[in-house]
């Protein structure tokens, strides 16, 4: 079968000239495949303000994934979600602001890592995050991603030391992804007081945006984090609304509780 290749959004330049005007920078996650109208959820988030959107294909063994996008997956999977259905629908979106698949590195190497990411490139996507790949197992995936016109975005834990950390945010591509504590995804009450020092290190090393992900769950939060980073990610909270039945115009809503939050 013959396909047009999609001009995606790159997602390093739209997140630097976005962040360098001053904008606070907003990711929603959604889980390819949870529900059959799925992609309206996507044009819902960026009609509401997102700056780019992280798209999670579902995998049966995740290892950074709480419950609430455990759920998620699974549910996607009862579906047959795959890689290839993943593709297919992103083939028929066209959104003005970068998209970005996070999956597993089983995934990734069982198809091909150059494969995988001119798949990817070829349905519009421009970034790639895959938390589970050790850094220094990296360098074939990096060079496959950039290859493609990916950016490969590696994730930075608090855990890391300080060298590991400078080595992160100097090969990281698009933006860092900071995760606020070493726990997997998920809603928590509170953000992790140590989030904000752990934001302002990394922007030390590195003029990338730095976003927080992991346990923004509210508005208020979502503020909290981006005083010291770039921006945040907001997975889990979106997640559990459309598990619980939340339609595009909800989730909508939801993301311009964010956006407004960000832009005070």
């Amino acid at each position: 079968m013959t396909t047009t290749a999609v001009t995606g959004v790159p997602v390093e330049t739209h997140l630097r000239a976005r962040r360098d005007a001053g904008r606070k920078l907003l990711v929603p996650y959604v889980t390819a495949g949870v529900c059959e109208n799925w992609t309206e959820h996507l044009h819902a988030c960026a009609e509401a303000g997102a700056d780019a959107i992280e798209i999670g294909l579902p995998f049966s063994e995740p290892t950074v994934d709480g419950p609430t996008v455990q759920e998620a997956s699974d549910r996607a999977l009862h579906r047959g979600t795959s890689l290839r259905t993943l593709l297919a629908d992103l083939r028929t979106v066209r959104l003005a602001v970068p998209l970005i698949v996070m999956t597993y590195y089983h995934l990734v190497a069982r198809e091909g890592l150059a494969a995988v990411c001119a798949a990817l490139a070829e349905a519009g996507v421009r970034g790639l995050i895959v938390p589970d790949l050790p850094l220094d197992e990296s360098a074939a995936l990096e060079q496959a991603a950039a290859a493609a016109g990916i950016d490969l975005i590696l994730v930075a834990a608090p855990s890391s030391s300080p060298a590991r950390l400078r080595e992160i945010a100097q090969r990281s591509r698009g933006f860092v992804y900071a995760v606020t504590a070493m726990a997997t995804t998920g809603e928590r009450t509170a953000l992790p007081a140590t989030a904000g020092a752990y934001a302002a290190t990394l922007k030390q090393h590195t003029d990338l945006p730095v976003l927080l992900g992991f346990g923004i769950s509210t508005p208020d939060h979502a503020a909290a984090g981006a005083r010291s980073a770039d921006g945040v990610v907001v997975g889990s909270a979106l997640m559990r609304r459309i598990l619980d039945g939340a339609g595009p115009a909800d989730t909508a809503a939801f993301v311009t509780t964010l956006r407004t939050a960000l832009d005070r």
